[in-house]
């Protein structure tokens, strides 16, 4: 279609479609270049949309960009096809994870690219030009943000190409696929697929309010215990074991004197006076010992760190 045909089709659309009206008389033709005046864009019924669309496209690309007719035109076309955008949004309505007025802005910003693309000269419709351009925004949301865990893109398209061949398989196998199968289909490692696995289950993160067991899920006043209640707690002990770990070449590192003195302190818990009377040494002595060998080993334990 030519841009001559476009604009006469689109004129006569034009005469009829409700909120069209002929430029008013305080605005100069130039200043919406010679298009007819829509008081509000939106209203306009799909069907004439189309037409004015392909008039509008046919003059937007004769007007210089940053000019008020220029703008005019191009604000005009994108709120006549908000109704792309919100059937394309509704397509999206029951995946969750969006609230709905993000999910149409977002697909805006796809019909937008779309208009700044098109082409009257492809000679395909606008409409199933900018449908992709909208989807595509809105999956790319989707992908972005509705992740409970992020992860990187790489692992997220991961995931939906294991859901497809999964899928793809249990119909083949008639059996869930295992992941020698799943690697070897896809042309991946085990390891790779392994990880997409794992990656997939930060999608969605479930309640700690959910009961653990499973059985007592449909009840309302459920007495069993939820995940909130099963989780564990750091352990106390974890802390001691990597000290001792960590303990155990400097404890090495003394003398036999010393080990001796450490063991029968620390170990056998003995008295320092009893310790004195062990090794023919004074108590006072002891205590020296005991606080010259705790310096070395705790800026020994520093040093670790």
């Amino acid at each position: 279609m030519t841009a001559h045909t476009a604009r006469t089709a689109g004129a006569e659309r034009a005469e009829s479609a409700e909120g069209v009206r002929p430029t008013p008389a305080d605005t100069s033709a130039g200043d919406v270049g010679g298009l007819p005046w829509i008081e509000d864009a939106g209203k306009i019924a799909p069907s004439d949309a189309r037409a004015l669309s392909r008039l509008f496209f046919a003059r937007l690309q004769d007007l210089e960009e940053g000019t008020p007719a220029h703008q005019y035109a191009r604000n005009t076309l994108i709120e006549m096809n908000l109704s792309l955008v919100r059937f394309a949004a509704g397509r999206f309505r029951s995946r969750g994870g969006g609230d709905m007025e993000d999910i149409v802005q977002v697909g805006t910003i796809g019909l937008i690219k779309a208009i700044d693309r098109f082409e009257l000269s492809r000679e395909v419709e606008f409409t199933s030009f900018a449908v992709p351009y909208i989807t595509g925004e809105i999956k790319r949301f989707f992908r972005d943000t509705t992740w409970a865990v992020h992860v990187p893109r790489r692992l997220q398209e991961l995931r939906v190409d294991i859901a497809r061949t999964k899928e793809s398989l249990v119909t083949e196998l008639d059996r869930d696929p295992t992941v020698p199968e799943l690697a070897e289909h896809m042309g991946l490692s085990e390891d790779e697929v392994t990880e997409g696995i794992v990656a997939a289950n930060g999608y969605a993160a479930g309640s700690l309010d959910v009961p653990a067991d499973p059985s007592e899920a449909g009840r309302r006043h459920a007495p069993g215990r939820t995940f909130a209640d099963v989780l564990g707690g750091p352990d106390p002990a974890l802390e001691t074991v990597e000290n001792l770990h960590a303990l155990a070449p400097l404890l090495g590192c003394l003398d036999d004197r010393d080990r001796r003195i450490i063991d029968m302190r620390f170990v056998q818990e003995m008295t320092q006076a009893r310790i004195g009377a062990e090794l023919g040494i004074s108590q006072m002595h002891v205590s020296r010992l005991i606080s010259r060998i705790l310096r070395t080993l705790r800026s020994g334990m520093l040093v670790e760190e």
